[in-house]
């Protein structure tokens, strides 16, 4: 690297993303001699967050789940319009929509970047136009970039297989990686067996399966608690209404919790982490629930698969079937006060073995380095 510090930006489709994933990232790059700049839309929640990073800051609103095409071209344009002013070392893209028209106006202004596909959202989920669109606008966004990061194996291997991006620029990483410090393992908490999801309120995340689960164990499991804690995410296609949750609420389905800055006390006091996502990167709440020593439970799709190993530190079920998702919880809840902490103390394993922060960090660090030697 030069003597002068070089701008590196992230771009997300929001605040919140940015202070929840990569602070570490932020404050790793700052060690190493870059200026970080955040490019994210406006986030009341965040903003607090977002200010303490002390990072310069540039909000550009984003509609995340929008299909008009005159507005992603505007926001293709504002990247461009911005990226030429900033001419950083990088963009790193977090996102979809940052993903696509980010690396589209960084590939041609001759900039690199290192997109993070952090999962594949509701368009690959359903098959149909959709699917077809974004893999088209993916596949024409990553074609200059330096390196297309994954966060799960049947993710990258998807995108290979449908020849969107070159095995030889292809990576792997784990996922955003988990601060093995701050969250640090929790014994079991005493009483009621206690289950806890955390997510935006979105329909792809398995809610609706979730508080069907808890009907149907609420005779056999008579003092479980079934518990929800995530921000409701209007902006996406598949959310979760609030009257929806009101109802659940009401007629005592789950307990609804809010949303936290931080969700560490509510892992401490779960039981057990439940995730029945249809389809994952790398989810953050099961790492950060397997890092504090939670055995879990989620279903057997891309992403949740990486993290719950079957009978080991938790158990998978099958995708948007309340059923079987009720089932594991059962078999969970009858399991010995031994058994859970055994499934626990796994879970803390896999995470200090596979999914550790730095790891992250150093393949982003490692990848900029080589950028630097490549245009110096």
């Amino acid at each position: 690297m030069g003597t002068a510090p070089r701008p590196v930006v992230l771009a997300a489709n929001s605040a919140w993303n940015v202070v929840n994933f990569r602070e570490g990232l932020i404050r790793a790059l700052e060690h190493h001699g870059y200026t970080p700049i955040v490019i994210a839309p406006h986030d009341a929640a965040a903003e607090g967050r977002m200010a303490a990073l002390g990072v310069e800051r540039i909000a550009l609103p984003i509609d995340r789940s929008g299909l008009n095409p005159l507005t992603d071209f505007r926001l293709l344009l504002a990247y461009r319009r911005l990226l030429k002013r900033l001419r950083p070392a990088a963009f790193l893209g977090f996102t979809i929509k940052p993903n696509i028209y980010g690396c589209l106006a960084a590939g041609s202004l001759g900039i690199p970047a290192i997109p993070n596909v952090s999962g594949l959202g509701t368009a690959f989920i359903r098959p149909g136009p959709l699917q077809r669109l974004v893999t088209n606008l993916y596949r024409a966004a990553f074609r200059k970039a330096a390196v297309i990061l994954f966060q799960n194996a049947d993710d990258c291997r998807l995108f290979v297989e449908r020849r969107i991006v070159p095995a030889a620029r292809a990576t792997v990483v784990p996922g955003s990686g988990v601060d093995l410090d701050r969250f640090g393992p929790a014994p079991q908490a005493a009483g009621p067996v206690t289950f806890l999801l955390v997510s935006r309120l979105l329909g792809d995340k398995g809610i609706r399966e979730y508080v069907e689960a808890a009907r149907m164990l609420r005779e056999r499991l008579p003092g479980a608690r079934f518990q929800l804690l995530g921000p409701i995410d209007d902006g996406n296609r598949t959310a979760i209404r609030r009257g929806e949750l009101d109802r659940w609420v009401s007629e005592g389905a789950i307990d609804y919790l809010g949303s936290t800055d931080d969700v560490r006390p509510h892992l401490a006091n779960a039981s057990a982490i439940v995730l029945p996502s249809y389809r994952e990167g790398l989810p953050r709440s099961l790492l950060e629930g397997a890092a504090m020593a939670r055995p879990l439970i989620a279903t057997d799709v891309p992403g949740c698969r990486e993290v719950v190993e079957d009978g080991v530190n938790g158990f998978l079920c099958a995708v948007q079937d309340p059923r079987s998702l009720a089932d594991a919880m059962a078999k969970f809840a009858q399991l010995p006060m031994a058994d859970r902490e055994a499934m626990g103390a796994a879970s803390r394993r896999k995470v200090q073995e596979r999914f550790s922060e730095e790891v992250v960090i150093q393949a982003y660090l490692d990848e900029l380095a080589r950028i630097e030697t490549l245009h110096n």
